[in-house]
């Protein structure tokens, strides 16, 4: 049930945030006492002094998880024991679910609306359905003749590192956590420093549901310590990073730099967003033009900004997918009728109005938003028009809500503009033409690629990019498993 203004304020008024780490079951400060404040983007306000943890706090949470993974209290579990644990900590997450969208829509800016959706939908299920996975993942025998019997068996990969972003804290959490503790691994993992609230809280909670000490630990601090650290410890055995490509690339250098260990990514994008000539502008297709460049304020790596629109219904589309966006209501993220949030910092806004203003140096014509006259780090649903391939907008990845309309000749030329990017994450095609639909599916180099409407797929479903937008790793799904195991022959002769 959703609660008014007023009752939202009120629980926001009663947190006291916790911003220690959480390592061995225990929470602590940082070894040295360092600590960076963390505050709400919409007001400026500080909402806690996190722990700054550094190597050498990553250092002693590995060694927590590697004596408990060691000793088999979890990863040598009963999957079923595994399964009812990780179905307390489901059940936990919707008992809280209020407090915990409070808490992440004042850590990060993001709408109540949307934070009640992530935490008190997304995040439970995702526990509750590599919980019900983990006693039904299964080896196989491989075939052999009568003198052998060949098992091929999956282990607990060992410790498993995160880095999380800042744009879905607790959803990303249990992207990572779920599958991992699923199988069997320790965890040690980073939240994002703009977002560390909800993850630390979220430890507390698998700690009451029964997860051993030292098998999930939390680290907030800084890419540059926390997360370098567990990129480069010898004794994590395997690495999933969601941010950004640059970033990525640091991780695979930690990767060869220490023990070689796994690294799973998933990164940037600059998804398209193709309407064909057949397709019908009506207000389904412009809900998702709008929400597939909007959605959390357009910081989402699969935001769709570069919409490619059959050059017959451009000025239609155009047209109503303005009108739409004028509608959009920006401010108090608290607040369930905000429908657009703020940006994640001073700094971010700054960038995202440096592409706003590259955009307008370049030519495109800027139709609609631009800026805001509200306090904290807002900026209006912005749209451009006139927007060509070579344009800064039309090629970086902007993270912010920014939407560029690209007026294309035919299905052919669409295909060409979509494909030359370095990025290969997501796209959307509108047609009526299933075969055009199929087509176009099968020729964009993309991890996901999404018919007659914008969609990420579901729980069931694989995530991730292609290119310079992710690994061959996927989160979601059987698939996410991947990461956190490890295949071993067991070849027995007679």
């Amino acid at each position: 049930m959703t609660l008014s203004h007023a009752e939202y304020q009120a629980i926001a008024a009663k947190l006291t945030p916790n911003g220690q780490a959480f390592i061995d079951g225990k929470f602590c400060d940082a070894a040295d006492g360092d600590k960076f404040e963390t505050t709400n983007p919409a007001t400026g306000q500080v909402l806690s002094r996190v722990a700054h943890c550094k190597s050498g706090d990553v250092d002693r949470a590995v060694k927590a998880a590697r004596r408990v993974f060691n000793d088999g209290t979890w990863s040598r579990a009963e999957p079923e024991h595994r399964k009812e644990v990780l179905l307390k900590v489901a059940a936990l997450v919707r008992e809280h679910t209020n407090e915990l969208a409070v808490l992440e829509s004042l850590d990060t800016g993001k709408t109540i609306t949307d934070c009640l959706h992530e935490i008190g939908t997304e995040v439970p299920n995702f526990f509750q359905w590599y919980a019900e996975l983990a006693d039904k993942t299964f080896g196989k025998i491989a075939p052999t003749g009568p003198s052998a019997l060949a098992l091929v068996v999956n282990e607990p990969a060992g410790i498993a590192g995160a880095v999380l972003p800042w744009n879905f804290p607790l959803v990303m959490a249990a992207w990572k956590i779920a599958p991992a503790l699923a199988v069997g691994c320790s965890a040690v993992i980073k939240p994002a420093e703009q977002t560390p609230l909800t993850t630390i809280r979220l430890a507390e909670l698998m700690q009451e549901a029964g997860v051993p000490d030292g098998v999930i630990n939390i680290l907030p601090g800084y890419g540059h310590t926390a997360g370098k650290a567990i990129g480069l410890h010898n004794d994590i055995d395997t690495v999933s990073f969601t941010g950004s490509t640059e970033v990525g690339r640091m991780f695979l250098r930690y990767a060869g730099d220490s023990n070689l260990k796994g690294v799973g990514l998933e990164m940037g994008g600059k998804s398209p967003f193709i309407v064909l000539e057949d397709a019908a502008i009506n207000d389904d297709l412009i809900e998702h033009a709008a929400m597939s460049a909007f959605w959390n304020g357009g910081q989402n790596c699969s935001a769709n900004m570069r919409q490619l629109i059959a050059a017959p219904l451009v000025e239609e589309f155009t047209a109503r997918v303005c009108s739409r966006v004028k509608a959009f209501r920006l401010g108090d993220p608290l607040d369930p009728s905000t429908e657009i949030g703020s940006m994640i910092s001073k700094d971010h806004k700054t960038m995202v109005m440096e592409y706003i203003q590259s955009g307008l140096d370049q030519g495109a014509k800027m139709i609609i938003g631009g800026g805001s006259d509200l306090p904290g780090h807002f900026i209006e649903p912005t749209v451009f028009q006139n927007v060509t391939p070579d344009m800064k907008i039309a090629r970086e990845e902007i993270f912010g809500p920014v939407l560029g309309v690209m007026p294309v000749q035919s299905p052919e030329e669409a295909l060409a503009i979509a494909c030359d990017t370095d990025y290969g994450l997501h796209a959307t095609v509108f047609t009526r033409d299933i075969d055009r639909a199929i087509h176009m599916a099968r020729s964009l180099p993309c991890g996901t690629v999404s018919i007659n409407g914008f969609s990420e797929g579901d729980i069931k479903t694989p995530f991730g990019g292609y290119k310079q937008s992710g690994s061959l790793a996927r989160d979601n799904g059987t698939e996410a498993l991947a990461q956190y195991m490890q295949t071993k022959t067991i070849w027995i002769s007679s």
